[in-house]
């Protein structure tokens, strides 16, 4: 697997969640049209060929879920499901946060657990 981050600190993140122990890819950024900032600053072509590697079965994109974010993890996943049809390309659930008061959380978080919704 090849976890795809934003920085070094979600890298760490993830590490220090204990729950993946493969490869990672930081893009250092995020598609940001607006600041300048494409597919050539976040060194796309680096991942799609890191990711065309024999040994890479899945892509894990781990970016925020912010619309740069989100805008980001759709270009990839775009990127890659066009050029290798074997390889599985996922993203980080979102939903609400464990142990969280349904009244304190925002309405986004709960309308996206509520599309994201699984069986239990």
């Amino acid at each position: 697997m090849l976890c795809v981050v934003e920085s070094p600190a979600d890298q760490l993140v993830i590490e220090q969640s204990l729950a993946y122990s493969g490869l990672y890819f930081v893009l250092m950024g995020r598609l940001s049209p607006l600041d300048g900032v494409g597919p050539r600053e976040i060194q796309m072509e680096r991942l799609l060929a890191r990711a065309a590697d024999d040994s890479v079965r899945e892509v894990i994109v781990a970016t925020s879920f912010t619309p740069e974010g989100d805008a980001t993890a759709h270009y990839i996943g775009q990127l890659l499901r066009d050029r290798d049809v074997r390889l599985k390309v996922t993203r980080l659930a979102r939903g609400v946060p464990a142990g969280a008061e349904l009244e304190y959380t925002d309405v986004n978080t709960v309308a996206q657990a509520m599309l994201d919704r699984r069986a239990d």
